[in-house]
């Protein structure tokens, strides 16, 4: 359930609102671009690139920031749920596979529109993503499955605890500011 639109936020303003989904897209990011990052440097270590080009950041950062934007909308369309009988993880485990697939079609795309950049044909850049290798994309599809697991692990524990004990149970207590 997205918290602005849970009954007892309906009151908030536009303003309040939108603050709350740029917070929400951010730390998503935040989070994505973290395990982006971390995948385009193993890739580029594990090809010997040297020196390791900056420009796989800034675009691991980008596709994250977009990924973000596809799962913020996907949980607004399709708003996760759990049954407290059979618990958080059994509960969202169908809506993992559904985020994991959101994040690898845009993977493709991402090979489509590079290619483009780099004056080749769009659809023969989609098809050679993975270097057209279906073992690599599905070794690929798991590790964004594991990334999102997480993610989605976290919206479960606010949804059945609240927002305000699942970040004191995982980050601690805020100290007022005075």
């Amino acid at each position: 359930m997205n918290t602005s639109q849970s009954p007892g936020n309906q009151h908030l303003s536009i303003k309040t609102r939108i603050e709350d989904e740029v917070r929400k897209a951010f730390i998503l990011t935040l989070y994505l671009g973290s395990w982006f990052c971390a995948i385009a440097f193993l890739a580029a270590t594990a090809l010997r690139e040297r020196p390791i080009p900056e420009a796989i950041f800034g675009l691991a950062l980008i596709k994250a920031a977009i990924c973000a934007k596809f799962m913020l909308i996907g949980q607004a369309t399709y708003p996760p749920k759990f049954n407290k009988n059979h618990g958080i993880i059994p509960s969202l485990i169908a809506q993992s596979f559904v985020y994991s697939f959101i994040v690898l079609l845009l993977s493709y795309i991402e090979s489509g529109v590079n290619g483009l950049i780099h004056g080749r044909n769009f659809i023969g850049s989609l098809l050679s993503f993975g270097h057209s290798d279906p073992l690599y994309v599905l070794a690929l599809s798991i590790m964004y499955w594991l990334i999102i697991c997480p993610y989605l692990i976290f919206v479960g524990m606010k949804l059945a605890l609240g927002e305000k004990a699942t970040t004191e149970i995982l980050f601690g207590i805020r100290k007022n500011k005075q």
